[in-house]
Parts: C-alpha cells; structure tokens; sequence
C-alpha cells in the first residue's frame, strides 16, 4: 500500500523553515503593534454571501470556481476563506466597530484558501499578514499603510525597495475610463488572446494586467485611469504623491496597476524588491471604500494591504538573508539512569524555571555517556552538565564545556548562578 501523501498545493513548514516564519511573524507584529494597530482573529470559514458580495461576479476567484464552499445540511454554503477583508469589514459591521473611536485600525496574520495552480511562494493554503485602517478617508491612512508595508521589508533586510502607484477612481469616474479602454482595445481586437476578449467585455481593467504575449506593447498606448479621475479622486492621489515625496519615498506610477473587483477605490500600490527572481511585486493593497456596503453595511471608507509569508520567506532565502538565531538550548543534562535521572530531572526543571534554556537527555534504560556527547555535539550545546551517582550523593554536577575547556564540579544550589556568569 503506497504511503498517503499531502495534498497537492498544501506544504510542510518544516522545523529549519519555521525559523523565518516566526521571525517574519514576529517582526510584522511588533511594526504593526507600533504603528498602533491591534491584532484581529477571524474564523477560517464564512457564509459564502460574503464573497461572492464582495468579490462581485467580475472576479476571477468567484467565476472560475477558486473557493473551496460546503453545502451545510440547512442548504447554507459556507467557504474557506480566499481572502481577509470581506471578513474583516463583515467582522467590522457585526461587532459594532463603527461606535469605537476612528479610525479602526487592524492587522491579521493566518491562511486564506484558493483552488489555484500552485506555484513558487504560492499555495493552495498560504499565510498572510494583512493591515486595515477603517472609517478613515484622508490619504494619510493610505500612505500609513504603504509605510508599514515598506517598512516590514526593510526591517527584514529586502533590497532595492520602491513603490508602484496607481488610482483606479471611484464609480464615479472609473466607467468613463472603462469606455475608453474598451474602445481601444475594440480597435485593436485581432491583437488580443482569447482570455483578454472574454475580460474586455466582463471586466476591462484585468486586460491591463494581462501577461499575453505583445500585450506590453499594446497596452503601453492605452489610456491612463488618472487622466479620467473625478476631482475628488484626483485631490486624494495628488495629495498622497506630494506626502511620498516630502518622505523622499521611491515610487513610480504603473498605470497597469488597477484592481478588477468593484469595491476598489482610489490608490492601488505595490511594493516591487529587487534581487528576488521574475516577480518584482512582494506585496499590494489599496482603498476600498465600496467594500461595507457591498456586503450589507452602510458606508465605510477602508483601505488596507496583504503581504504573502510564504512570498516573503522565499525572497529571505533568494537574498540569502537568514533569520537571528534562535534562543535554543545550549545546556545538555546527560545522567545514567535511576537516581541520576531524577536529580537530572530536577535539574533541567531548576535551569528552566531560571529562564535557562535546556536540553534533557532521554533514556528509559541506562544509557552510556558516549551517546549523550553525540547528542550535545549534534544539537551544537556549549555544556554538557553530567550527574553520576558521585555528583548525586555529593550534591553537584560535573560541567563539562564542549569547547575544549577543563571541566569542573559545580554545586546545585549555585549552578543558576554560575551558567548566567558565563553567558
């Protein structure tokens, strides 16, 4: 019988990975916490209302059936959840967050769901670490969270960092925009792949994002969304450009940076690195102001960025960047069995309790001190403290440094204080 193997897309975060998982972890929740936002947590499942609300039928994950959806017992459909903020903005809404000061601002870091083609850094469950800023409209908000982001990568030491900006309007200015594109690409409909036919009628703005041959070219010469914004829309873009450049922030405008889903509002960005393979992008977000009401609450502006863990821990080990060490024992208690192991025991506990990180070594039956050394030498340990039944009766341990030092007896009672004396 073959062996049962993990489904395909899915993957093992294996020990020497989960290294950097907790790093980047660590480091997304100590920016977020300081740039003041707190920690939301969201069920993995939800009504599938809300994302075929708030994606709208022109997104590609609802029409092309990406979404792993239940038929519940009562005729309900529920999904893993393929993305964070439609669960936000409906955590939002029914937790009566509209009634707390303003702005809300939350981040979340678990794994969203999608039946796509696996591919490097992509998977069918991945993790993300995502930032909301809710029931604000001033583009300060945006520029906070295109801040946080940047600022993950350069604290985990990603080079070559700049942003890509663009507007995609509101619906107020974007259907003229979509006219005109549509009218362009109209003109030019023998240049076009299938695929980019079917989106140019249902959903224009994803032809812009197209990765077709020639499309570079073609696309080069169609119209600019930020030659149609209505003046609001144009104020809050001008407004956020004129705020990264007194930071002297890097970005360029990617006039093929738009979002294909209805709910988007005003600035689109992403954050590009260089040195990390073909996709330049590590992460994107942006305003979504339609969002609330699309799922059933009233108005609320929001605006917000996800970044993929799995993304980034690839582009770490592409950089050849490494995580800080670990704080992982360097202390080996090794015994002989009976009496020692339990004063072994006592010790291990006694080293723990003093913030001492310490390995205990096992063995159900005797077991010879030549196996305990090639357990230290193996785990890279700095001492291996030794407990025979002479350092038992005689109330010490037999300290033994793995670096070549002499050795020496220790009395229990002040070997706390003799190990910090060594770190």
């Amino acid at each position: 019988m073959a062996n049962i193997q993990r489904v395909t897309g899915m993957q093992d975060i294996l020990p020497e990975d989960r290294f950097y998982w907790d790093w980047v972890e660590q480091t997304a929740t100590d920016l977020a916490h300081s740039y003041g936002f707190q920690r939301l947590d969201l069920p993995i499942i939800e009504y599938t209302e809300l994302f075929a609300r708030g994606m709208g039928t022109a997104s590609d994950v609802f029409v092309q059936k990406e979404m792993y959806t239940i038929e519940e017992p009562d005729g309900s459909f529920i999904t893993l959840r393929p993305e964070f903020t439609a669960g936000v903005v409906r955590a939002y809404i029914q937790n009566g967050m509209a009634s707390w000061p303003a702005p809300v601002k939350l981040f979340l870091i678990g794994p969203i769901f999608r039946r796509e083609r696996p591919q490097a850094g992509r998977y069918r469950q991945h993790s993300q670490f995502n930032v909301e800023i809710l029931g604000e409209t001033d583009p300060a908000a945006d520029l906070e969270v295109m801040l946080l982001a940047m600022n993950l990568y350069r604290e985990l030491g990603y080079k070559g960092l700049t942003f890509q900006l663009n507007s995609t309007g509101c619906p107020e200015c974007r259907p003229a925009y979509i006219a005109a594109l549509q009218a362009y690409l109209a003109e030019h409909v023998d240049q076009l792949a299938d695929i980019d036919k079917e989106r140019m009628e249902r959903n224009a703005l994803r032809v812009l994002d197209s990765k077709e041959k020639g499309m570079d070219d073609l696309l080069a010469a169609a119209p600019h969304i930020i030659d149609y914004l209505c003046e609001d829309c144009d104020t809050h873009f001008t407004d956020l450009r004129v705020m990264l450049d007194a930071l002297d922030q890097n970005y360029a405008i990617n006039f093929r940076l738009v979002r294909g889903i209805d709910y988007y509002t005003k600035t689109v960005f992403e954050v590009w690195a260089e040195g990390i393979g073909a996709q330049a992008s590590v992460c994107g977000g942006g305003r979504y102001d339609g969002l609330a009401e699309a799922v059933g609450g009233t108005a609320t502006p929001g605006v917000g960025f996800g970044s993929g863990i799995e993304r980034i821990v690839l582009g770490l080990k592409e950089a050849s960047i490494r995580p800080p060490q670990a704080d992982e024992p360097k202390i080996l208690v090794a015994h002989f069995g009976g009496e020692t192991k339990t004063t072994a025991v006592q010790v291990t506990y006694l080293l723990r309790m003093a913030g001492i990180p310490t390995r205990l070594a096992f063995a159900r039956e005797r077991r010879s001190m030549k196996s305990q050394m090639r357990e230290a030498n193996r785990h890279n340990m700095r001492f291996i403290l030794i407990l025979g039944e002479d350092e038992v009766e005689a109330g010490v341990v037999m300290v033994r440094p793995l670096d070549g030092g002499q050795q020496e007896a220790v009395a229990i009672d002040k070997l706390v204080e003799w190990i910090k004396a060594q770190y």
